[in-house]
This record gives C-alpha cells, structure tokens and sequence, in this order.
C-alpha cells in the first residue's frame, strides 16, 4: 500500500525533514504536502518541495491567525509561485473564530483574497476553519464550481460536512478522529461518501491514538487511515486505494 499525507508541516519537525520523508516512506507514505502558512515560511516550503519533489509538494497561502497581516505583496508571491510544479494548492486558508489571533473581517478579506488567486490560477485549496461554520460555507458559496479544494483537520459538525459537499469541497481526516472525545466527529467521518475522503497528519499536531503525548509525524497517517477504513467499514486497502484517487483527481499536478 502507497500512501499521502495530504496536510503536514514539515518545517515544524523536531526530527529534521529527511528524517520525516524517510520514516514515511518505511511505511508506505509515499507522497507529503507540506504547507506554507505565512510569507515567512513560503521560500522555506518552497526549498523543501523543490529539494525533495516529486516525493515532497507543497502548498503557499497565508492562514487566517496571520489574516491581518495579509498584504498584496504576500498574495503576489503565492499568485507567481503556486504554477511551479512542486506547488499543488493555495493554503492554508480559511477562518478560525476560536483563537481571534487576527480580526474577523481582516480574516475574511484575506480569504476571499486568496480564493480569488486560486480562481484565477485553476488552483485548489486547503481550508482552515474553526468555529466560523456559516461565515467559511456563505464565502465558499461565492466561488461554487470555481474553486475547489478540501476542508483540512475536519473537526466541525456534519451540518458543515454536508455543506462543504455541496459546494464541491472534500473532506480531510486526522488523527483527532481517535480521540476519544471526537464522537460526534466519528459520526460525521461515517456518513462521507469514500469519494470525497482524504487522511492526513497536520503534523507536528495532534498525533493519532497510539501515538498520543508524541510529536506527530507523516509516518503516523496510517494510524489514523486504520482508523477511518474500520469507521467506514471497509479495508485498509481499499481506503489506501481510494485516498490516492482522491489526492490525484484534487492535486493533479502529484506525479505517482
């Protein structure tokens, strides 16, 4: 079984990123994305992907706790760099109301800003959202069947799972899904169609059960992949098999 982390960070890694790539690939994680979150972190993401592609892509965006600072400069940076081959998306982008780490209307701006940037590129996008359900759908709303993407770390209600599908979003999995106070998460992950699934890490967060208490890594997403095939009824395999469909019509630019 070949395998994608389609969310980690691999800047963040204690254990160095050839370290990470390494590991993965042991286990069968064949393919990362790693993500850029801020102007900061765009050239180190890019020498990443650059350096380790076609196994390592990467994504450029601004993320909604630095929506404040979002400038034209940073989105001319990620309009004029997300066609090189390496760069699969737009993100992280979104809305995140729990932490207020940037004002809300700043937050919006920045968003829309950068949805219009992967309109106009053909680009999809990885969303962040975290306590602003409606305000992230209305905008989604606004670029139906123009931008598409997925919706990462998917912690939300399944209003907002049902939502995000209908205006052609994908849902993405993590290893939140095996902790136990994600019941209601659990519940969600059952009623997706395995079409519009993906698995990821978002490491160095939020490792899986059995991995708790340690900092996440890329080689973890089968954890939480063993997870989601025993929720969802199905093997391992078959949820390997589908993820990568999944990752290769949402990123076509991934070489497998």
């Amino acid at each position: 079984m070949e395998w994608i982390d389609i969310h980690a960070h691999l800047n963040m890694l204690e254990e160095g990123v050839e370290a990470a790539i390494n590991n993965a690939k042991a286990v069968g994680v064949k393919k990362i994305i790693t993500i850029g979150t801020q102007p900061e972190d765009h050239p180190i993401v890019l020498d990443i992907a650059r350096k380790y592609y076609p196994e390592v892509y990467c994504t450029l965006g601004v993320h909604p706790h630095d929506g404040g600072t979002y400038t034209e400069a940073a989105g001319k940076f990620i309009e004029e760099h997300v066609t090189e081959p390496c760069v699969v998306a737009v993100g992280e982008i979104g809305l995140d109301y729990y932490y207020d780490n940037s004002p809300r209307e700043l937050q919006k701006e920045a968003f829309r800003a950068q949805l219009e940037i992967a309109r106009r590129t053909k680009m999809p996008v990885e969303i962040h959202t975290r306590d602003a359900e409606e305000d992230t759908i209305e905008i989604l709303k606004e670029f139906k069947g123009e931008v598409n993407g997925l919706i990462h770390c998917f912690t939300g209600t399944e209003w907002l799972a049902r939502q995000a599908l209908d205006v052609g979003f994908n849902i993405s999995i993590s290893g939140v899904v095996t902790f136990k106070s994600a019941d209601s998460l659990r519940e969600t992950v059952k009623m997706l169609p395995l079409d519009r699934i993906h698995v990821e890490t978002d490491s160095p967060f939020l490792a899986p059960i059995p991995m708790r208490g340690r900092k996440n890594t890329p080689a973890y997403v089968i954890h939480t992949a063993k997870f989601v095939a025993d929720l969802k009824g199905i093997s391992l395999e078959q949820l390997c098999e589908q993820t990568r469909i999944n990752a290769l019509k949402m990123f076509p630019k991934i070489q497998w």
